[in-house]
This record gives C-alpha cells, sequence and structure tokens, in this order.
C-alpha cells in the first residue's frame, strides 16, 4: 500500500530543523554507538523521564526552576552508566572551541559547556565488553561529535547500533513533520524498548496510521489485529530491570520559553506510547529532550499553537521508532524486521 507523502520536512528527520547537525559513531567489536546533537547556537532544553531505569547526566539541571535554560549539545549513548563517559569526550571538544557557560573575567579559567546525556543498555548483545578501565565512550562522544552533519543514516548507526527492539533487532530513525503555517518539527529515535513496536501476529508497525508515505514500509493497518492487555508479541519476555530504553530528542522551529519546551517533551512521551507496546515499564528508560531552535526575534508561540506541535511531536516520534527499528539490520543473534517474512 502507497500512501502520499505530503507532511513532512525536506529529509524527513531531526536535521530539517535549522541549526542542528547529528554525528555518529561505532565500534563493531563492542557493538555499541554514541549520537551527538549539536546545537550551532545554544538552544532551549528540556528533558520528560518516564521509564522506571533511567540512565542520565544533567537533566536535573534543565528543570525549568533550575538556573539553565540552554544547551550546547545532547548525547545519546548506548553502554548502559559507563555510555555517559560519552559526553566527557563532547563536552572537552566543545570547550576548546570556547563553549559553554563562561567568565571572560577569569583568564584561563576554560569555559563549561551543557551537554545533557542519556544511555541505553546494550551491555548483553554480545559484543566484546572486556575494555578494562577504558570504556570506549569518552572517545566514541569526540569520534560522533567530528562527523555531525545534516545527512545521516538509520538503523544500526550510533546509539542504535546494539540496541533491541523487544526480541528484534533496534536502532536509531528519525522523522520530521510540517505544519500549515510552516512550523517544522522533528523526531529523533534510539529503540531498545522492553515492548514491541509490531502489532503481535504481524509484521505491521503500531506507528502505521501515522505513516507519510511508504517511509517504514507501506504495510498500513492489518483487517485482523489483535488487541489484548496481555498481547505484546515480540517483546522482550525475559527481559531484566534497567536493561531496555528508548531514548528520543524533539526539536522544534518555534521559540519557546523553557516551560513551553517542557510541555513539549511531556506531550511527544505519547509519541513512544503509539510505536510501542508496552511502554514506560519498569524495565524500561524513556527520555525524550526537547530543543526550541526557533530564533530570539521570532514571536513566542501562543499555548494553542503548542499543543499542535506537541501532537505533531508525538506524531514524529511514532514514526522515528518504526523507522529505527525497519531500518535496523540483523547483527549477531538479533533478527531484525527485514529478516522475517512470517509474521511476529
Amino acid at each position: 500500500m502507497t500512501k502520499k507523502n505530503t507532511h513532512t520536512g525536506p529529509k524527513n528527520a531531526l536535521t530539517d530543523i535549522v541549526g542542528l547537525t547529528i554525528g555518529h559513531a561505532e565500534d563493531e567489536k563492542v557493538r555499541t554507538g554514541v549520537s551527538v546533537i549539536l546545537c550551532e547556537r545554544p538552544a532551549i532544553a528540556a528533558v520528560d523521564v518516564r521509564g522506571g531505569g533511567p540512565g542520565t547526566r544533567e537533566t536535573d539541571a534543565l528543570a525549568p526552576h533550575n538556573l539553565v535554560e540552554r544547551v550546547d549539545a545532547l548525547v545519546l549513548s548506548g553502554g548502559s552508566v559507563y555510555g555517559l563517559g560519552a559526553a566527557d569526550g563532547v563536552c572537552a571538544v566543545l570547550g576548546t572551541k570556547g563553549r559553554g557557560f563562561s567568565r571572560p573575567e577569569y583568564q584561563g579559567v576554560p569555559g563549561s559547556p551543557i551537554v545533557p546525556a542519556a544511555v541505553l543498555y546494550d551491555l548483553a548483545n554480545g559484543g566484546d565488553k572486556n575494555w578494562g578501565d577504558q570504556p570506549p565512550y569518552a572517545a566514541l562522544g569526540r569520534k560522533a561529535l567530528k562527523a555531525a552533519t545534516r545527512d545521516f543514516a538509520q538503523g544500526n548507526v550510533g546509539a542504535g547500533y546494539g540496541a533491541l527492539a523487544g526480541a528484534i533487532k533496534g536502532g536509531l530513525g528519525s522523522a520530521s513533520a510540517s505544519s500549515h503555517d510552516g512550523l517544522l518539527v522533528g523526531a529523533l529515535a534510539a529503540v531498545n524498548c522492553f515492548g514491541s513496536a509490531l502489532i503481535p501476529g504481524t509484521r505491521h508497525f503500531w506507528a502505521a496510521p501515522f505513516e507519510q508515505g511508504d517511509e517504514f514500509g507501506g504495510l498500513g493497518w492489518p483487517p485482523d489485529a489483535l488487541f489484548d492487555g496481555d498481547a505484546w508479541g515480540a517483546a522482550k519476555r525475559q527481559s531484566g530491570a534497567r536493561q531496555n530504553t528508548t531514548l528520543a530528542v524533539i526539536a522544534c522551529s518555534a521559540r519557546l520559553d523553557q516551560g513551553q519546551c517542557q510541555r513539549l517533551a511531556i506531550m511527544a512521551q505519547d509519541g513512544l506510547a503509539r510505536a510501542i507496546r508496552p511502554v514506560h515499564t519498569p524495565f524500561d528508560g524513556d527520555v525524550v529532550f526537547a530543543l526550541a531552535m526557533g530564533a530570539e526575534d521570532q514571536p513566542k508561540v501562543d499555548e494553542m499553537t503548542l499543543a499542535r506541535l506537541g501532537n505533531q511531536a508525538a506524531d514524529a516520534l511514532a514514526r522515528a521508532v518504526a523507522r529505527g527499528v525497519y531500518a535496523a539490520r540483523g547483527l549477531g543473534k538479533a533478527k531484525a524486521w527485514r529478516d522475517y517474512s512470517a509474521p511476529q
């Protein structure tokens, strides 16, 4: 089934939002990777955490009642707690470029780049994790930052390289949405969820109603879909706590204050519920960052426009999840969506 694509940005990716570039780096031996979202200028940012086992850095600093409003970059990484070190490499490089908070009156004191990060668990995917006291993540962070561009691949790249989406291979996906008044929303997801992105007994995606064109296969909605609260399909039936997470970034071209950006992140979380079943479980560490990239001379949006942007962000995030799983390729014992011809 082919559907006309009329509601995306030109790249159908997060980088349709002007001012953002993305870099990925992978370690094939370790079966892990890092993604860096670089802001060309400090961007208003917020975060919403819904999973029961998150792994994060500097997310408390983004609370609307705290001092920090803007970030220089965001980092998504595999590696569980070790992956938080990827932000160290990014901070070190950005500091040499003069990014971050600084006090000019204190000569010789480096700036402090603001680089929040979140991690997913890919330690048990069969890769060689025997890194001793030198995890690869700081180096991967530097490499991903250096690779930042507006054009990037999806699937087994960056933070999605070693990911599993339920019982099949996960990956990194992205999508964007355009509105009638010219505003754009972009989404990026590294999908390593406990739940399944597929309707039980089928190869169809839960996100099918939101698909633009054939961006994740064009299969549409199955006529005999099963709706059973206990039917999870290809979920991770034997998963343990803190072993799953979907990490996401939402960005918009509008000018928002930080409170509005927080609401955008909260609304965008519903995109995970539109694409993954079950979601926000005790076993997941789901985190959604939001970035507002509108220029200072733009008027701030009203609340009705914000509500519309939040709904578009949720739809775009649902599509990004499906695109990440659709683009993934098998890795080790983990088969990908494309490897199955029979229902799952």
